[in-house]
C-alpha cells in the first residue's frame, strides 16, 4: 500500500484516480489555506491535514503529489526527494533551466520515482492515435501538431471562482510574464509519445505581438517549431489571451500511409485517413471512433465505473496508475524526469527565440549522469 500526501488543496486532479486504486491510500493534504484544507481534507475522507509542507513530508507518506502553482514545484520536488519520498508534480516540472537540471541529479541522487502529471496524452483519443501509430496504421509520422487556445486572462487576479479575493494571480508572472510558448506540455506530451523514443534537437518560436491585452507581456499567440533528432516536425500553439473559444485539445498527425485530425468543435468529430481504408480513390475522412474498438488500450476498455469516473475519461485513474506501478514494480514513469526537463525547456528556449527573431535554440540532451558541461543553453 503506497502511501500518498497531496500539497496544494485546490488542484486535486488526481484525488478520484488515487482513491480508485486499490494500491493507493491517501493520507493527508496540504494547503497553506488552513480553513480551506480541514474542510476538503473532512469532504474527501483524508485523515490527515497540514499547513506546513514539511510537516506533511515528516508524516508516514511514501509519495507525494505537487499540485501548486508553478513556481513551486522543483522547490517542493527536491523537498520530497530529499525527505525519500516519491514524487508526481503537476505541469510544468519546473520555472527556470537551473530547476531542470536540480531535478535531475536530485532524482538520480535519491532513486525515487519522479513522474510529470502531464493528463492530457492519457485521454482515450490520444490512446487510440497512440495505438494506431504503434502498428503503423499511418506508416511513418513525419509531422504532428497540438493547440492550446484556451483564453484565462481572468486569471492574472485571485477573482473567480469561490476563492475570490481580488490579489495579483501566479499566473500574472509565470505565465502571463512570459512570451512564447511558456506553457508547452499539454500541446507537445501526445505528439512526443506517438513519436515515441525520438527527443528534440531545436526549437524556433515566434509571436504575434500583443493585440488583445497589451498589459500582458505574453503574445497573443506564439507558434513554436521542433524539429527532432530525426527530422521530423512538430508544431506547437500557445494562446492564452486571444478573445474566442477553448480549444485546448487540438492535434494532428501526418505519416507516410496517412493522418489523424482532432475535432475543432461545433459538430465537428475527430477523424483519420490512411491507406486501405476503403477501396475507393478518392481520399476522405472517416470518423476515429470507428476504431475504438480496435486500438484502445485494454484497461481503458475493462475500466470500471470508478475508474471511468475519475476524469479524462479514465485517463485520471491510468497516469495514478502508471505512478504507483513505477513505485512498486519498477516500471518507467508515464513521463519521467528526462522527458519532463525536455518538454517543459521548449518553453524556456521558445522566449529566448521569439524575442530575438525567431533564433533556432538548441535543446540539451537531457540523459542520467548529464556532464555539467552540458547543462547550458547554447546561443
Amino acid at each position: 500500500m503506497i502511501k500518498v500526501g497531496i500539497v496544494g488543496a485546490r488542484g486535486l486532479s488526481t484525488i478520484k484516480g488515487m482513491q480508485a486504486n486499490p494500491n493507493v491510500q491517501v493520507m493527508a493534504l496540504c494547503d497553506l489555506d488552513g480553513e480551506f484544507v480541514k474542510k476538503r481534507a473532512t469532504e474527501l475522507n483524508i485523515p490527515h491535514h497540514y499547513r506546513i509542507y514539511e510537516d506533511m513530508l515528516e508524516s508516514d507518506i511514501d509519495a507525494v503529489v505537487i499540485a501548486t502553482p508553478m513556481q513551486c514545484h522543483v522547490p517542493q520536488a527536491l523537498a520530497a526527494l530529499d525527505a525519500g519520498k516519491h514524487v508526481m508534480s503537476e505541469v510544468t516540472a519546473g520555472v527556470t533551466m537551473d530547476e531542470l537540471f536540480w531535478l535531475c541529479e536530485k532524482v538520480e541522487e535519491s532513486k525515487k520515482v519522479y513522474m510529470m502529471a502531464e493528463n492530457y496524452y492519457y485521454m482515450p483519443e490520444i490512446q487510440v492515435v497512440k495505438g494506431m501509430v504503434d502498428a503503423g496504421v499511418f506508416g511513418e509520422v513525419y509531422f504532428g501538431e497540438g493547440e492550446y487556445t484556451h483564453e484565462i486572462k481572468h486569471m492574472t487576479k485571485y477573482d473567480y471562482g469561490r476563492f475570490s479575493s481580488g490579489k495579483t494571480s501566479w499566473r500574472k508572472y509565470w505565465q502571463f510574464g512570459r512570451r512564447g510558448s511558456f506553457y508547452p506540455t499539454h500541446s507537445l506530451g501526445p505528439v512526443m509519445k506517438w513519436f515515441e523514443g525520438e527527443r528534440i534537437k531545436t526549437v524556433r518560436t515566434v509571436g504575434s505581438g500583443h493585440w488583445t491585452a497589451p498589459q500582458l507581456r505574453a503574445d497573443d499567440t506564439a507558434l513554436t517549431l521542433c524539429t527532432t533528432e530525426s527530422g521530423k516536425l512538430i508544431k506547437i500553439r500557445a494562446d492564452c489571451v486571444s478573445n474566442r473559444p477553448h480549444c485546448a485539445t487540438f492535434y494532428s498527425i501526418q505519416g507516410t500511409k496517412g493522418c489523424y485530425e482532432a475535432a475543432r468543435g461545433l459538430g465537428d468529430q475527430a477523424k483519420v485517413w490512411f491507406e486501405g481504408i476503403d477501396e475507393e480513390k478518392d481520399r476522405k475522412w472517416y470518423p476515429l471512433a470507428n476504431f475504438y474498438d480496435q486500438y484502445l488500450p485494454g484497461r481503458y476498455k475493462n475500466a470500471t465505473e470508478d475508474q471511468r469516473k475519475s476524469g479524462h475519461g479514465g485517463g485520471d485513474f491510468f497516469i495514478v496508475e502508471d505512478f504507483i506501478n513505477a513505485i512498486l514494480y519498477g516500471d518507467k514513469p508515464g513521463v519521467d524526469v528526462y522527458e519532463a526537463c525536455e518538454w517543459t525547456t521548449v518553453a524556456f528556449l521558445s522566449e529566448l527565440s521569439v524575442m530575438n527573431g525567431g533564433r533556432e535554440m538548441e535543446m540539451p540532451k537531457f540523459r542520467k549522469n548529464m556532464p555539467w558541461e552540458e547543462k547550458i543553453i547554447k546561443l
